[in-house]
């Protein structure tokens, strides 16, 4: 592994602050003082939080020109490993902002992550492998033929850094010890008081925008209103960070998760222990559940490395533990993102176990969603009726992702009832023993456990929770003539590429003018609306031309630069070669022409009537004062 790197800054902005030790050298990234605009607003955007939401929402309204501040309560970013699935469509994010690289160098690469093992111990029975994230043989092809990315095992601490120097380097201005006091709000912007967590001062900030990115807690979705719905603290589980050198366990059958059906490592509401690889294969996390209802759990060093050592099967194993911390499992989702000039992402508005993989890489593809939004509505590019799509696109996904998640707990179930502990003796050997049995008991119960390993496909191996979301707002405008979408396979399983208006652009490998491959992902996106069409497409060109919008791009695929020897889009992208794609920043469809336009008038006024549509450019109010 690589540590975390400080990305150059940009000729003419004052770079990052060096990471040393988890610690940035210095509180504020960039220089204070930056003067109000001619309203009075000191910056455009003010992010509360600088997680994976906030510092991904900052770094891309700073790439688009727009004013930012960043502050966050603490020190510096995460200081434990969180969240780590960083998954194809959180890096397709990363690729866009240019950050793509410096992630894939602090990640555990995709083909580590490997099989997830059930067994009773690191050195015992092996009951089960499970391929997950693409790996295995039967689904490889599906992940890698549906992006340009991979899946990564990032921890937090590691990928936090590079986004939020991202950020910096962008031009965002970023405070740490700040901490976010309230707000108030007017038809003309956001004024929010700060508190400096170290001198206790008092200060205001006018933003024209809030963005609450302030977690699970978060202060500011509690005073915007927003409404919560699901619980809280349905079960509990103790995560025990500790150190030892597992690689002549593991390093033949690599793999980040470990479930371990053994009493020690606590049966919970999962009923399975876990070793989680932090760095392969000397820096791990230890999970058991315990029930709530019994009060605080054992957080001793003794339990924990009792634990540990049952989980890895050697009673004298070499630990070094650096800490325990008990969480609960929640379930709650936002059915409101936002409040007038106030918007809330991330964990603020979806709250849900690690189960799925799914936290962090939603937040990103909030941030994603919301900033070029935004950007569009200061720099006057677009009305802020576009900012009323913010809602309607994010509240299912984070509904969705908190049921999934949820329900990925809930599965396990179906892994324990196919190991019955009943019977005198050990419960283990009980177990192994009837599910290993020549009887007709242990045929059923290989049964039961082939079909609880089909279930849990929807955790392991499920390419459409993400893949297959399908926008419905003012920001997308519907084919009339395309009817229903149609699912012929499980719909959280398989991915479905299409060009339908609301759905991600299609990824399908294209040819520069030097020989080499580029996705359809990389000659969309940017910050820009990019208009796709055909060789045939002339007429759109030469609209896209006359409109002279500095935001809009058209892109011809078939034309030098973007070759389809392949035809690989020519299969999959639905519209002739003389129709066209309206594709927003945040690469969803917004807008499809499928039929073919010759005439250059023709095309100009279609495109107008969806541009005004999508971006709400009726309502449109440049604001000189942004960067």
């Amino acid at each position: 592994m690589t540590s975390p790197s400080t990305p150059p800054a940009p000729a003419g902005q004052p770079a990052p602050a060096p990471v040393l030790g988890g610690l940035a050298e210095t509180r504020t990234l960039t220089g204070l003082g930056a003067p109000a605009d001619s309203a009075g607003h000191d910056t455009d955007v003010l992010v509360v939080g600088a997680g994976p939401f906030g510092a991904t929402t900052a770094m891309a309204l700073a790439q688009l020109g727009v004013r930012v501040r960043m502050v966050n309560m603490f020190g510096w970013v995460a200081n434990g490993p969180r969240a780590h699935i960083t998954s194809q469509r959180a890096m397709e994010v990363m690729r866009d902002l240019g950050v793509e690289e410096q992630v894939k160098q602090v990640g555990t690469p995709a083909e580590v992550m490997g099989d997830c093992v059930l067994a009773t111990s690191l050195t015992g029975v092996e009951i089960a492998r499970m391929p997950s994230w693409g790996t295995g043989d039967e689904r490889r092809g599906d992940y890698l033929q549906h992006s340009p990315c991979t899946y990564l095992d990032v921890p937090q601490p590691r990928i936090e850094p590079i986004i939020v120097g991202g950020a910096a380097a962008a031009g965002t201005r970023i405070s740490f010890h700040t901490e976010f006091v309230t707000f108030t709000q007017d038809d003309d912007g956001v004024t929010s008081t700060l508190r400096d967590v170290e001198s206790g001062r008092e200060y205001t900030v006018r933003s024209r925008y809030l963005v609450g990115a302030d977690g699970a807690r978060s202060h500011v979705a509690d005073i915007a209103g927003l409404p919560i719905e699901g619980h809280v603290a349905r079960a509990g589980t103790v995560y025990t960070r500790f150190r030892a050198d597992l690689t002549q366990y593991v390093a033949h059958r690599p793999s980040i998760l470990h479930w371990f059906f053994n009493p020690v490592g606590g049966f919970g509401e999962i009923g399975l222990g876990l070793l989680r690889c932090v760095t392969p294969w000397t820096d791990w996390i230890a999970g058991a559940g315990y029930d709530i209802s019994k009060g605080e759990p054992d957080l001793s060093e003794e339990s924990a490395l009792q634990r540990i050592r049952a989980l890895v099967g050697d009673p004298d194993l070499d630990v070094e533990i650096i800490g325990s911390s008990p969480w609960f499992v929640n379930q709650q989702y936002a059915l409101e993102y936002s409040a007038g000039r106030v918007f809330c992402g991330g964990d603020a508005t979806h709250r849900h176990p690690p189960s799925s993989g799914l936290g962090l890489n939603t937040c990103v593809q909030d941030a994603h969603n919301l900033a070029w939004k935004l950007a569009y509505v200061v720099r006057g590019w677009a009305g802020p009726g576009l900012l009323d799509s913010y809602t309607p696109e994010r509240a299912p996904v984070g509904k969705q992702i908190v049921l999934r998640a949820n329900q990925s707990r809930l599965d396990y179930k179906a892994l324990r009832d196919c190991l019955p502990t009943d019977g005198d003796g050990d419960p283990v050997d009980n177990a192994l023993n009837r599910l290993n049995a020549p009887t007709p008991e242990g045929v059923a119960l290989r049964e039961r456990l082939n079909e609880a390993l089909l279930l849990k496909e929807h955790e392991w191996n499920a390419e459409g929770v993400e893949k297959n979301i399908r926008y419905t707002s003012g920001a997308v405008l519907p084919d009339p003539g395309a009817g229903d979408e149609d699912w012929p396979r499980d719909v959280e399983l398989y991915h479905q590429p299409t060009t339908r208006p609301g759905a991600k652009l299609p990824h399908a490998w294209l040819v520069d003018t030097r020989g080499r491959k580029l996705s359809t992902l990389d000659i969309t996106g940017r910050g820009r609306v990019t208009l796709v069409t055909g060789l045939a497409g002339r007429a759109w060109k030469n609209a896209a031309d006359a409109l002279k919008h500095e935001w809009l791009t058209c892109t011809v695929i078939g034309a030098p630069g973007t070759a389809d020897p392949y035809y690989a889009w020519h299969r999959i992208r639905e519209i002739h070669d003389a129709g066209a794609l309206l594709v927003r920043p945040d690469g969803y469809v917004a807008w499809r022409h499928t039929a073919p336009v010759w005439d250059t008038d023709e095309a100009t006024e279609l495109l107008r009537q969806a541009l005004t549509a999508v971006l709400d450019l009726d309502h449109a109010q440049p604001h000189g004062d942004a960067r």
